[in-house]
């Protein structure tokens, strides 16, 4: 038998689940991205759960094949995919490619033929072949040699599991389909005929031939159904059948073509910042794929006492071996160990004018990072690893004496330092007393100025910028259940990872740099908007902000009771008890036992039961609009409300969130760990978790917000007149909008008709169609349109703004802020309609959204700076959106609450007004 096997995944199957189990999800420029999402998850988990080592993912391609010339009404009963999912095929396919999967899509030939033929294939080479897929047609390819799983319900199916399955056998699954028929497909089988008479019939004449030959014998209505039937069971048979012997020479001409490849960790990095999947970066970056990386450099590594150890380009070094291309670039690190190397390095870096510095932790919380050691670097291929708290035994100088010799250097504001992701290691430092100062750069940031749409990790920026492939953390530290901590790394390892890591961010500031001297607008982003703001979110991220337990618990309390209360409401509209939580329970009651009309179906045929269904229903029926909001409070239950509490830092008593500067193309602000972005505030139970975050003892807490802050962007960015007027008289925008739009004068304006405005004045603002904005307001698509055509007869500024906007896009390939921040569009010339268009509404909304962001980050630096100089307690804790939160002394009230809005309206003059609203309350939502 041979020892190589094949792992086919059911592209079209997984893809559909993906959309329908994933909520809806879009990044910044409101591209859909769930079942992206959803698809990387499926991918790997398929990977891990069924190691193999040839591998592929099968599409359906556009177009007919054999089947629809055979059949026209062959799934005919299909409804049309949602727009939301076919925008994101193409990037499915292309994330599927980088996660190391051979993509298949064969024209005129069905994802289940080029399947079948595959594992037909395989079967003749010997090989076991394992088919992932919810697909049950597939059954009928199953035999000794090739199994069925189904990872959405964890269903093996080997012959054993078919036959107990289905009742017969898999050679005999094709003829009992033809009995039932495939409604997913539309292929009718033999009227009234079901599973078991299927399966009642094969059992007793053995096959499909045998019963129509016999099928005289078949008494009562069913048998004059079967006799009806007889002229088109041949070809049913036919339609079902899966093909095992197509012609795939041109995809692939040997299967050895489809090797499992490594995950390509720069293009995957380079989709999931495109699509803003941060905690999939934040995976990405902890776990590298050792079979796809480069080989190391040679390097020059002093061990303990000052020894030089050499490490050729082919070393055997972490249990990774080099490739024979590797370019040597001669390095000479050292392992700090003794008070006479200290004081050398000590002695280098007091002269030195720009010093790049880095933290080794035991931990990625950077609250609760506890130092291990510190490296450094003053010159290319020149760097230090002075080890503090290393348990492998060896020579190590004691941490505190490092830490006094080294405070008063890290300290000063005179000493420039230089690192990557610097809000980390100043967080490490603050850890043990030490406050960083003296912050001059962050590749981090630089990078992310200069090209926002790309990764801006160390590894991906060494590749990209030095050709350089850089050790990863596995190497050095395993993966998985044996991994260990960085204290547990022999310091001859660690110094070559730590000192590297200085090394080559002070080589990438060197190349960073020089791209930033020739962009004047995009160096002022760097020095006046993202480094001073990154200090500032640091001071926030330390500070955290209180938390009321109590209400918690009682809110979890009264939720809990609320969800009791629905789910017995929802068991007597039932008429039965059942899970709440399960869909195929779910759609037995509603689809069986209520016989509610079927909205759509999930790829396996069965009646879907996602959110989109339920909310369809809802509109006619009662027990679909309970279950809807049983599963939001349930949701705002496990995620919020019995999760906060226990995010509570032990030391401080606060939550301390992570703000994320380098994540969205926008320059927006992503917080995580908690996302306190995330919190819903439309619903009174959403609103009831702000009421939970409370001011300390003496203080109150305080909101400034920007009010309308994009809208107002827009009339200084197309110079409507219009706009300009309304917002230059304070008017209501969106009822001095109905009124233009609906020719009635400001006082005539009904609340449904700025309810219209409202509508269209952010919907255009992110490039909505007639066809989004009907869907919106509930109204034909005629009308929709008609309303955008007065829009722009009224407002011919905004008209001309996006056309120009539009154009400018595609002949630069970016936009601009007010600011000058750049934000890249790499679809905006695509051939792929769908992909265009939607980089044509980033290209629009982008220099609102990127202004707003550059605002609220001016804003943050105004209000810290004037903290400072004032000499005052209170405390930024929070930029959410265009909010900023502060805590303040109850005698500081007054004078911030007259500061906060001079300060916020200050920091730019445009050419409409900027308004701040300032709220004061003892909890957020009260001072919101």
């Amino acid at each position: 038998m041979s020892l190589d096997s094949l792992l086919l995944v059911d592209g079209s199957s997984y893809l559909y689940r993906a959309f329908h189990a994933m909520p809806d999800l879009r990044n910044s420029q409101g591209f859909p991205t769930g079942a992206i999402q959803g698809m990387v998850n499926m991918m790997r988990r398929a990977r891990a759960d069924f190691p193999a080592s040839h591998i592929a993912c099968v599409f359906d391609a556009k177009g007919k094949t054999f089947r629809d010339d055979m059949y026209p009404e062959y799934k005919a009963n299909r409804s049309s995919m949602p727009e939301d999912l076919a925008l994101q095929i193409e990037a499915i396919h292309q994330v599927v490619s980088a996660l190391g999967w051979p993509v298949l899509v064969v024209p005129g030939i069905e994802a289940d033929d080029v399947i079948g033929t595959l594992a037909c294939q395989a079967s003749h080479l010997g090989w076991s072949t394992v088919i992932s897929t919810g697909d049950k047609d597939l059954a009928q390819l199953v035999t000794d040699q090739v199994t069925l799983i189904n990872t959405m319900t964890a269903e093996k199916l080997d012959v054993a599991g078919v036959t107990q399955k289905f009742g017969v056998p898999p050679n005999r699954i094709v003829d009992y389909l033809s009995i039932t028929g495939d409604a997913v497909d539309n292929v009718p089988g033999v009227h009234k005929a079901g599973p078991k008479t299927a399966v009642k019939w094969l059992t007793e004449f053995g096959d499909l031939d045998t019963l129509m030959s016999r099928s005289a014998e078949v008494k009562g209505v069913v048998g004059e159904n079967l006799r009806t039937a007889l002229p088109w069971l041949p070809k049913a048979r036919e339609l079902l059948t899966v093909k095992t012997d197509c012609d795939l020479n041109d995809h692939v001409p040997h299967l050895e073509k489809l090797r499992a490849a490594p995950e390509d960790r720069d293009r995957l990095k380079e989709l999931f910042t495109q699509f803003e999947f941060r905690s999939l970066l934040r995976d990405l970056e902890k776990h590298t794929h050792l079979s796809g990386d480069a080989p190391l450099p040679p390097q020059a590594v002093e061990g303990a006492g000052g020894a030089s150890i050499t490490i050729p380009a082919s070393a055997d070094l972490f249990g990774y071996v080099a490739e024979h291309d590797a370019q040597p670039i001669a390095r000479h690190y050292e392992c700090v160990t003794t008070l006479e190397q200290l004081q050398k390095w000590l002695h280098q870096i007091e002269t030195a004018t720009l010093t790049s510095v880095d933290t080794e932790t035991n931990s990625l919380d950077p609250m609760q990072a506890e130092l291990v050691g510190i490296s450094l670097s003053l010159e290319s291929g020149l760097a230090c690893y002075i080890p503090v708290a290393h348990t492998t035994h060896e020579q190590q100088l004691d941490k505190q004496t490092v830490l006094d010799k080294l405070k008063p250097w890290l300290e000063s504001e005179h000493h420039h330092k230089l690192g990557q992701n610097l809000k980390y290691d100043w967080h490490v430092f603050k850890n043990v007393g030490i406050t960083l100062r003296g912050i001059a750069h962050d590749t981090l940031l630089q990078s992310y100025v200069l090209e926002s749409h790309r990764s801006h990790d160390m590894d991906s920026l060494a590749k990209r910028h030095l050709g350089e492939t850089t050790i990863s953390y596995e190497q050095v530290c395993g993966k998985g259940a044996h991994q260990i901590t960085f204290d547990q790394v022999a310091l001859e390892q660690a110094t070559a990872y730590a000192a590297e890591d200085a090394d080559i961010t002070l080589r990438l500031h060197q190349a960073l740099q020089k791209g930033m001297q020739s962009e004047p607008r995009l160096k002022e982003v760097y020095e006046k908007i993202e480094m001073p703001a990154m200090k500032v979110l640091a001071r926030m991220e330390r500070e955290g902000i209180l938390i009321d337990v109590e209400r918690l618990g009682k809110q979890a309390q009264e939720l809990g009771h609320r969800l009791l209360s629905l789910e017995k409401q929802i068991h007597e509209l039932a008429g039965q008890p059942f899970n709440i939580q399960s869909p195929k329970q779910i759609a037995e009651i509603l689809f069986e036992r209520l016989e509610l009309p079927v909205v759509k179906k999930t790829p396996s045929g069965a009646p879907s039961t996602d959110e989109e269904v339920l909310q369809k229903l809802a509109e006619n029926y009662p027990l679909p609009a309970k279950i809807l909001e049983y599963r939001s409070l349930a949701k705002l239950q496990s995620t919020y409300v019995e999760k906060l509490p226990r995010m509570i830092n032990p030391q401080t008593g606060r939550i301390h969130t992570s703000f994320s500067q380098a994540v969205a193309v926008t320059g927006r602000l992503a917080s995580s760990d908690p996302n306190l972005q995330n919190i819903p505030v439309r619903t009174e139970e959403g609103r009831k978790i702000r009421e939970a975050f409370i001011a300390r003892p003496g203080c109150q807490l305080v909101s400034a917000d920007y009010s309308q802050i994009e809208l107002r962007i827009m009339a200084h960015i197309a110079e409507d007149e219009n706009l300009l007027k309304a917002f230059a008289a304070g008017e209501d925008i969106h009822k001095a909008t109905a009124a233009e739009m609906f020719h009635v004068s400001l006082d005539q304006v009904n609340t449904e008709q700025r309810r219209y405005a409202k509508v269209i004045n952010f919907g255009l603002i992110y490039g909505m169609s007639a066809f989004g904005l009907a869907g919106n307001l509930g109204i034909e698509r005629s009308a929709a349109q008609q309303y955008i055509d007065t829009y722009f007869a009224r407002y011919p500024g905004v008209a001309q703004y996006m056309a120009q906007t539009r154009e400018l896009a595609k002949a630069r390939g970016y936009v601009e802020t007010v600011f000058g921040r750049r934000l890249w569009l790499p679809e905006i010339k695509s051939p792929q309609a769908m992909r265009r268009q939607a980089a044509e509404r980033a290209a629009i909304n982008g220099p609102m959204q990127g202004t707003a962001a550059d605002l609220i980050k001016l804003a943050m630096i105004a209000v810290q700076k004037w903290l400072d100089e004032e000499g005052l307690k209170s405390k930024l804790l929070l930029q959410v959106h265009d909010e900023l939160i502060l805590e303040t002394p109850e005698e500081e009230l007054a004078l911030v609450k007259k500061h906060l809005p001079e300060l916020m309206t200050g920091v730019a003059q445009l050419k409409v007004p900027l308004l701040v609203e300032v709220g004061v309350g003892m909890n957020w939502e009260e001072a919101h």
